[in-house]
């Protein structure tokens, strides 16, 4: 496992640095590593770092959505409001759509078939779009109108929705009949996953303020501990009630983050930020060289040129859900635009669950696995390089208020 791991860093560095070099995001070199490290080509990725890969790109993802929170204005979260809402679910549904009407006509899948692999495909990647709108909150760039808050708002809501909605053409396509009830537990998991986090992050903040009362000095390395521990059982809570109540475990600890930093004192919250980001610098590799070894390249080489174009065309139709999600707004055309270009990279959610239909011995399953590696390679890199290029050409950049 040791060699496994100083192979992820050192190569995985390597390549982002060469990407950089070359003035291409580095999570190219990083989904690069992995493919090279991973199972289709050379293999030198043990088993046991494999076997719990899951585990550790979700500990990766804790730690950016730690440091979002603790980054957020929550005075810019009540001006981003009904957008936020929207973008949640909205440019997934529009993606559903695009696969349920076309996939049919350039895959020969039935239109659930279709609805299915839409539902892979329609989650965006928090860990593609958080870290970079953290970058722009912190940079200034947008924070005029509260676009990054907005972006990263709707994106960690996005996740659930499209996976709630998987899980229901799941059962449809295994037979079973789709239960509505999971739709309606959607707004339940984001409201108790929003309370459950505040509530621990209010906690935590008045246990801090405690102990500095008392002489008990906690040192922010420890706070840093206490609270990826929190994190960590937050995200393990949304497991142990499964069945009973919906949690939303991401929401949880964004929350949570959030609450923390309206409690403590300014610099506190900007320091533990800062040690977040130090920790994103490894988990950050870790993560996506991760992702790279999840992507299986035999499938992506039968995919076919048709698979490419329906990506695309898919992809068109989201950006059409995200400007009608905008509608109202004060974004000048090309802020508008720049959310359309952050709500296309794809990594996580469609690693994690597009070999799902294959396991579950669907027809259609090696098909949609081989769309979701596809899109993987295709709108990762292009996401992350149109929102690190977009952002310079295309959003406004306020000045940074110091002790924010």
């Amino acid at each position: 496992m040791l060699t496994s791991l100083a192979f992820i860093f050192l190569v995985g560095l390597a390549f982002s640095a060469f990407c950089q070099a070359v003035h291409l995001p580095g999570i190219i070199g990083m989904l690069f590593t992995g493919i090279l490290l991973g199972p289709c080509c050379f293999n030198l990725l043990d088993s046991s770092i494999l076997s719990i890969s899951a585990q550790l790109r979700q500990m990766a993802l804790v730690i950016i959505l730690l440091k979002a929170g603790l980054s957020l204005n929550l005075a810019d979260l009540k001006r981003v409001g009904r957008p936020a809402v929207f973008l949640s679910f909205l440019p997934a549904s529009f993606e559903i759509l695009a696969f349920f009407l076309f996939a049919p006509l350039f895959l020969g899948l039935t239109p659930l078939e279709g609805a299915l692999m839409g539902a892979v495909m329609g989650a965006v990647s928090p860990a593609v779009v958080v870290p970079r709108m953290v970058r722009l909150m912190e940079t200034g760039r947008g924070t005029d109108k509260s676009i990054p808050q907005l972006i990263m708002t709707g994106a960690s809501c996005d996740d659930i929705y499209v996976v709630v909605v998987f899980s229901t053409f799941l059962q449809m396509a295994q037979g079973g009949q789709a239960d509505l009830v999971q739709f309606a537990q959607i707004p339940v998991s984001i409201v108790s996953g929003i309370i459950l986090g505040a509530a621990t992050g209010l906690f935590l903040a008045r246990f801090f303020e405690t102990a500095y009362i008392h002489h008990h000095y906690l040192r922010n390395s420890i706070k840093v501990i206490i609270l990826l521990g929190s994190a960590f059982l937050l995200m393990s809570v949304e497991d142990w009630l499964k069945g009973r109540l919906p949690v939303s475990g991401l929401l949880a600890v964004v929350a949570m983050a959030c609450a923390v930093k309206l409690r403590c004192p300014a610099s506190v919250s900007r320091r533990l930020s800062e040690k977040f980001g130090k920790l994103w610098l490894a988990a950050e590799v870790l993560l996506f060289v991760l992702v790279g070894a999840a992507v299986d390249l035999r499938y992506t080489l039968q995919a076919g040129p048709g698979v490419v174009l329906l990506i695309f065309l898919a992809l068109a139709f989201r950006s059409v859900g995200v400007l009608c999600c905008l509608i109202g707004t004060n974004l000048l055309a090309k802020e508008r635009l720049f959310c359309v270009l952050a709500y296309l990279p794809k990594a996580t959610v469609q690693a994690a669950i597009g070999s799902v239909p294959l396991a579950a011995g669907l027809s259609c399953g090696q098909l949609i696995l081989s769309v979701a590696v596809v899109g993987i390679l295709i709108t990762a890199p292009l996401g992350a390089t149109a929102i690190d290029k977009g952002s310079i050409r295309l959003l406004f950049q306020s000045p940074v208020k110091k002790g924010e």
